[in-house]
């Protein structure tokens, strides 16, 4: 196994924190760059806040499976690696670009962040950039939640996990390998996202061994010759895709999947 030297880019949620500590525990992480773009502008004003709650309030299964989910993440990893940290409200950054370039990193994998947009694609590194989607690439691409559409969409075949050599689209980069995951058989949605993440975390560490162990070519599977795929925007996550997700998950022990979706494995 070759020792490569490993800078993540990261969001600010306990599932990133809780991934950077299974990478820095396995592999050489030479530091990290944990992107907090939580200040951005938000709606303000009463009648907002109470449609807000009164949302929060309708779908608390949504909403709760998430929070659960954070809640176990910060308790089984309450703090950060002690690697090397930069904190930035915006990751497409001068500083960025300063703190990874310094370290010299031969991969640098990205999770949770926003858009990673030209100027960070510039720095160098020795094998590339390497990126966690929580959803079945090419199938479901975008947002806020890959699990959630699918279940909303009554499509759990196409559950899964993505992991791909970034490239400046929505997960749109060509694939290194795909999963899918079973969630038909939890007991609630906040045990099916933990299943779900899990395994992703769980998938990029085998992606990342790969790596270390095998020489060039790497996987590299354009998504437009396995499907055209769906592209979700967090814009289209109505009220309606709620309430269909929940009238769904209560049926979801009786979903026959229609089709078997083409996964890309490790060395294929």
């Amino acid at each position: 196994m070759r020792k490569l030297k490993i800078v993540i880019w990261c969001g600010a949620g306990a599932n990133q924190k809780a991934l950077a500590n299974k990478i820095a525990a396995a592999f050489d992480l030479a530091g990290i760059v944990m992107d907090d773009h939580s200040g951005g502008s938000k709606k303000s004003g009463r009648k907002n806040l109470l449609a807000t709650l009164w949302d929060r309030f309708r779908f608390r299964p949504v909403y709760n499976a998430w929070k659960n989910l954070m809640h176990h993440y910060d308790e089984n990893f309450p703090n950060w690696p002690g690697k090397p940290f930069l904190k930035v409200s915006d990751i497409n950054n001068e500083e960025t670009i300063s703190f990874t370039a310094n370290l010299q990193p031969d991969l640098i994998v990205v999770s949770g962040t926003s858009l990673i947009k030209k100027p960070l694609f510039g720095i160098p590194v020795s094998v590339g950039i390497i990126n966690l989607h929580t959803g079945l690439s090419p199938y479901v691409k975008g947002g806020p939640n890959c699990t959630n559409w699918c279940i909303a969409n009554n499509e759990f075949h196409l559950v899964g996990n993505t992991i791909m050599w970034l490239n400046e689209g929505i997960d749109s980069g060509n694939i290194i390998t795909t999963e899918t995951v079973s969630i038909q058989n939890t007991n609630d949605l906040a045990a099916a996202h933990r299943l779900v993440m899990d395994h992703a975390h769980d998938l990029y560490l085998r992606a990342i061994k790969y790596i270390t162990e095998t020489e060039p070519h790497y996987n590299s599977v354009p998504q437009n010759t396995i499907d055209k795929g769906q592209l979700y925007l967090t814009k289209m996550w109505t009220a309606g895709k709620r309430r269909q997700l929940i009238k769904n998950w209560k049926k979801r022990k009786g979903f026959v999947a229609p089709s078997i979706p083409k996964t890309i494995s490790l060395g294929s």
